[in-house]
């Protein structure tokens, strides 16, 4: 075990993973854990937070699981104060949930789009509001927020309330960032793109023809390196910048996308 999160505790959202596989919260909190961190694991099915815990206590690492819908406000209190008894600080706020449903202005249903607004920036909003004021008291702290290429251009389908929570994360954390500067508080941002993480397989297939490994081909396809990236691909950015050797980088947007948004078309 390494020591880049020697000391730190690390609050993880949407820990577990969707399906079968790495999905990006539940290698963030495995990585985390490997560098040194203890890790509050939570996620909304209490099983897909144990299998995490399972993975880190099983590699050494400690780590407690708990079950929380972080886009209602009373259940992420509850959550923060849980982590504080376990461990008595919280280092990093890692912010992972998120869902995909797919439509415009036109098909997708008004449901639809409070649903993805609420679970996707709403939470961030939440889970900063309860966690801020224990970094204020221990003297600082780091948040890194998953966010997405989707909320800085097009990615091949109608994506609108996802490209919108995403987007609004990016202006949420250089907000958040610029605010707290003087309290030692940093926010970051990690902006993966074209990911094979179980989150997006049945959610996204249809877009695609319906075969998941015909989504696979065309998405591996669409980026330049032949290839998409993994949970790890985001692990490690959210690593650099939850840790002390990111000091100095505060409102940043780190885009981990193996050069798709470099590209003009």
């Amino acid at each position: 075990m390494a020591d880049r999160m020697k000391g730190k505790v690390v609050l993880v959202t949407g820990a577990g993973s969707s399906g079968e596989g790495w999905g990006n919260g539940k290698a963030a909190a495995v990585l985390y854990a490997r560098e040194g961190a203890r890790i509050f694991a939570v996620d909304r099915r209490i099983q897909a937070a144990q299998e995490t815990q399972a993975i880190i206590r099983g590699e050494g690492g400690e780590c407690e699981a708990h079950a929380a819908d972080v886009s209602d406000s009373k259940e992420v209190a509850g959550m923060v104060s849980a982590c504080i008894q376990a461990f008595g600080r919280i280092d990093v706020l890692h912010n992972n949930v998120g869902i995909v449903e797919t439509g415009g202005p036109v098909e997708m249903s008004e449901e639809s789009w409070e649903r993805v607004i609420r679970v996707n920036q709403t939470s961030v909003f939440l889970t900063c509001k309860h966690v801020i004021p224990h970094m204020e008291a221990q003297g600082g702290g780091a948040i890194v927020n998953i966010g997405s290429i989707a909320g800085i251009r097009w990615i091949g389908f109608p994506y609108l309330a996802y490209s919108a929570a995403k987007a609004a994360m990016i202006a949420m954390t250089s907000n958040i960032a610029v605010q707290y500067a003087p309290k030692g508080i940093r926010a970051n941002c990690v902006l993966p793109g074209l990911l094979n993480t179980p989150l997006i397989r049945e959610p996204l297939k249809n877009e695609y023809g319906g075969k998941v490994d015909d989504m696979i081909a065309q998405r591996d396809k669409q980026s330049p390196t032949g290839k998409m990236g993994d949970a790890w691909d985001t692990a490690y950015a959210a690593l650099y910048l939850a840790s002390d050797e990111a000091r100095y980088v505060t409102g940043a947007s780190l885009v981990v996308d193996g050069g798709i948004s470099a590209r003009c078309v």
